[in-house]
């Protein structure tokens, strides 16, 4: 597919992992031409409610299908902000507006997997691999896409942060794994020269293995190198980091910044699974809205001039009904929001083809509809962003729907 046709369409090695102790590590091949751009991709699993991300006030429907949870219009009391006259940001995500204002940040509605599943389990793999309705894929979307890139493979061009190698960034790519928290780049065990030294003897006969166990050495040592907790501290005038997201994003942009090699981050929260008591602009999904917010306007502040070349995705396995339940909350849907934003992207607007909460023009009645294929907002920030040729694209995101919605989300 050629490159005009492929962004027509969107207008709309083997690695060895090896375990030390909460972290993993990963090894593998290299390529060429170095690039500075970088991709932040963050899972928000258990499904959040994107009718009240970005609440459609504008619609009839909205107001009565969640008579206590639905956000109130802008200027009312708890209510929400104003983006276009039509769609509101959660109020409790107020840290984002300056970007909104700025046409840095911009949403995608109506947006999800084409597969139907309502299984948290099933759809967050679907979104990880990049193939809705196939079990058998072997790695992650964001693997594929790492070994694409051109430029030099190394340890830490793909970093997770969290307890495990999550699905998305698994495969024969290289990546790292660090441990959420300062745990992922301070010293450990393997950081003491006794320790480390009987690892080398016993690697010693075995090149493939020892080669592994030196990427995740360097990998490390890379980590604390980068994590500049000495910054973090004077710029904080010793006043402790937020507890959480907000904390990992500051370590996050530090790492970004000192050391350039990073160039994917895959980042998850749990916890959007609001079944009952959800509440409206306060309550349980304003309090983790809260967080998230503050987190993405740390990390957009800390990378600084950094952020020009940087784009960030934040996705969830599928939306919430359109009408609440008799528990105050919502239950499985289909179509969602995502939201992008970077230093280039066409901020400012809510894209997509949003079809409203009529009865009729909901899915089976009671979801928002999928109108755009999550993957086609993927590829289009691996082409025009990350500038992946249209050969790894389509290895990337196998089987793509030829045909989307007019989405343009960076400035050409």
């Amino acid at each position: 597919m050629k490159r005009r046709n492929f962004l027509h369409s969107l207008s709309l090695g083997s690695g060895l992992l090896l375990p030390f102790g909460r972290n993993i590590w990963a090894a593998t091949t290299a390529g060429n031409n170095e690039s500075q751009k970088k991709l932040v991709v963050i899972m928000l699993r258990g499904a959040i409610d994107g009718l009240n991300v970005v609440a459609p006030f504008g619609d009839p429907n909205y107001a009565s299908l969640r008579p206590t949870i639905a956000l109130g219009r802008p200027g009312q009391e708890n209510g929400a902000l104003n983006l276009d006259g039509y769609f509101g940001l959660h109020p409790a995500l107020a840290d984002l507006q300056g970007l909104w204002q700025e046409k840095k940040l911009a949403f995608i509605h109506a947006c999800g997997s084409p597969d139907t599943t309502r299984s948290h389990f099933d759809a967050q793999d679907y979104m990880e691999s990049a193939t809705p309705g196939k079990k058998g894929t072997s790695d992650g979307w964001m693997n594929r896409v790492l070994a694409g890139l051109p430029g030099t493979s190394t340890p830490t061009r793909g970093v997770s942060i969290g307890a495990v190698m999550p699905r998305i960034l698994s495969g024969n790519a290289v990546a790292t794994n660090i441990a959420s928290g300062a745990a992922g780049t301070k010293a450990n065990v393997l950081d003491k020269p006794q320790v480390g030294n009987a690892f080398e003897k016993l690697y010693q006969g075995n090149p493939k293995y020892a080669k592994a166990y030196e990427d995740a050495r360097e990998a490390h040592q890379e980590m604390m190198g980068a994590s500049m907790e000495n910054e973090q501290q004077a710029a904080n005038g010793g006043a402790p980091l937020p507890a959480g997201f907000p904390d990992d994003t500051n370590r996050v942009a530090s790492l970004m910044r000192n050391d350039p090699k990073i160039q994917m981050v895959f980042m998850a929260l749990g916890g959007w699974d609001t079944h009952a008591n959800q509440g409206s602009a306060k309550g349980q999904l304003a309090n983790r809205l809260a967080p998230l917010g503050q987190g993405l306007a740390n990390l957009v502040k800390r990378l600084d001039t950094l952020f020009d070349d940087t784009t960030i995705v934040v996705m969830s396995e599928f939306g919430r009904t359109a009408k609440q339940n008799g528990n105050g909350g919502t239950d499985h849907g289909h179509g969602n929001v995502m939201w992008v934003l970077g230093g280039k992207v066409a901020g400012g607007k809510v894209y997509g083809d949003w079809r409203g909460l009529g009865t009729n023009q909901l899915y089976e009645g009671r979801d928002v509809a999928v109108t755009t294929d999550f993957r086609t907002v993927l590829a289009q920030v691996c082409e025009k962003h990350l500038h992946l040729s249209d050969q790894r694209l389509q290895i990337a995101f196998p089987d793509m729907p030829k045909t989307q919605n007019n989405i343009n989300l960076f400035i050409t």
